[in-house]
Order: structure tokens, then C-alpha cells, then sequence
């Protein structure tokens, strides 16, 4: 697979594009990502088996949900023949890179234990204060910064064009690794758009009001779950295809025959 380096502008139009989508038909994105979201709580909360179930299932969850958006972008009506796309002919390798993913997930999870000073560490993170928190989450984040390029691409390489599981978490390393001015503009758009604006008018609006900050508050959590969510899971989508396959729009849709 070839990867494409884009400039760092691509960062914050993989937003625009994710939000231009989402316009394109607000119910249907949104019922994808409440579905991803769904899917992912349900199998956390299985007992015992849940959270080794959920990395196995993860890149198929991804992959499912790519395709309704790919669907949507290409103005294909969003049937299950067309979210089900490429699952059939690679689901070894997509139960090969779930596989991956669950050794990953396990090997960030014990380096956080080791870092933080072992389990107890863990369990009183709810008594942490806000600074310990933070620099916590910050450290998690670090160590998880490998394997969230690894598997970024990973899912839909395997899906759509084949590429076996180890390939293809390599491939999306090495991309992400060639992208990382887009995708470090893109996390810092995220922060802008997601926590920076909202924390600004948080506080304007308090600073007024506390009846005009209750209302603020719950108008903005709507507008991140219903609006936010669903511009990002696009996004996924967007970059995977202008990295991979830029020319996505001259080629001819897959059938869903």
C-alpha cells in the first residue's frame, strides 16, 4: 500500500469534510455512531469476557461503520449489503487484527499499571485530584500514542483492500508516522473545537448567569454527542481514504449486489 503525505491543512479538513457529511443527512451519521457506541459499551460490560471481547470485535465495529459512511459519501443508499462490505471475504483477518489489537490493549495496560506504580495506583484514581488526573490520563495517552496509529488505518486496509493484519497495522503505522503534521493538527482542532470553545462560553456564560450556565452546559453536551461524535467517526473515514485512496471519487462504487 502507498501512503500519501499530506500537508498539515488536512487535519482540519477532515473535520470540515466530517461536518459537510453530517449535514448531508444528520440522522443517518448519528445513528451510525450511536451504534458504534452501543456496540463498544455493550461488550465492555459483559461480565468477565467483555473487555477481551471488545479489542477481538473493534476492528469490525470500525470497519461497519466506515462503509455506512463511505455509502453516504457516495450516495449509495446505507443497506446491510453495503455496511457488511469486504467483512465476508476478510474476516480471518479481520479476527486476526482483533487478535493484535487485544495483545496491544493488554501491553498498555500492564506499562500503566507498572508506571503508575501498580493496581492500587489505579483503583484510587477517583480520589486524585484534577492535576494528578490529568498528568495521569496525559501519561496513558502516551503510552497508547503507538498502538492508536498502528490500528488507525488497520481496520479498513483489512476490510476493503485485503492487506493481511500484521501488514496492515504496519502499513498504518508507517502512514500515520508520514501524516503526523495533519494528524497533530487534527487532535489540536479537536481540542479547540471540542473543549477550548466550550470552556470559554462555560465561563463567559457563568460569569453572567448560573441559570444561563445550566442551559450552556446541557445545550453544548448535546451539541458534542449529537453533532461532535459523529463529525469525528466521519473522519476516520475521510483520512483513511485521502491517504490511501485520494482518488476515491473517480472510481467506480463498489455494487452492493
Amino acid at each position: 500500500m502507498q501512503a500519501r503525505q499530506l500537508p498539515a491543512r488536512h487535519g482540519v479538513l477532515w473535520l470540515i469534510a466530517g461536518l459537510q457529511l453530517f449535514r448531508r443527512n444528520p440522522p443517518l451519521l448519528t445513528a451510525l455512531t450511536f451504534a458504534y457506541l452501543f456496540a463498544v459499551l455493550f461488550l465492555n460490560l459483559l461480565p468477565f469476557i467483555g473487555p477481551f471481547l471488545l479489542p477481538l470485535a473493534l476492528p469490525t465495529i470500525t470497519a461497519i461503520v466506515a462503509s455506512g459512511v463511505r455509502a453516504l459519501e457516495q450516495g449509495r443508499p446505507v443497506t446491510q449489503v453495503a455496511l457488511l462490505h469486504g467483512l465476508a471475504a476478510n474476516r480471518i483477518g479481520l479476527l486476526r487484527l482483533g487478535g493484535l489489537h487485544l495483545l496491544a490493549s493488554v501491553a498498555v495496560l500492564s506499562i500503566s499499571v507498572l508506571i503508575e506504580g501498580g493496581p492500587q495506583s489505579l483503583a484510587s484514581l477517583e480520589d486524585a485530584d484534577p492535576a494528578e488526573m490529568l498528568g495521569m490520563l496525559a501519561r496513558l495517552l502516551l503510552i497508547a500514542a503507538p498502538v492508536l496509529t498502528a490500528f488507525w488505518f488497520a481496520p479498513l486496509l483489512t476490510a476493503w483492500d485485503g492487506v493481511p493484519a500484521l501488514k496492515s497495522v504496519f502499513f498504518s503505522f508507517i502512514a500515520s508516522l508520514r501524516n503526523w503534521r495533519a494528524f497533530a493538527v487534527y487532535g489540536l482542532a479537536i481540542a479547540v473545537v471540542g473543549v477550548v470553545i466550550p470552556g470559554l462560553i462555560l465561563l463567559v456564560a457563568g460569569s453572567l448567569s448560573p441559570t444561563l450556565l445550566n442551559v450552556f452546559s446541557v445545550a453544548l453536551r448535546m451539541l458534542l454527542v449529537f453533532v461532535m461524535a459523529p463529525v469525528l467517526m466521519a473522519s476516520v473515514y475521510l483520512s483513511y481514504r485521502d491517504v490511501f485512496h485520494a482518488v476515491e471519487s473517480e472510481v467506480t462504487p463498489p455494487s452492493d449486489a
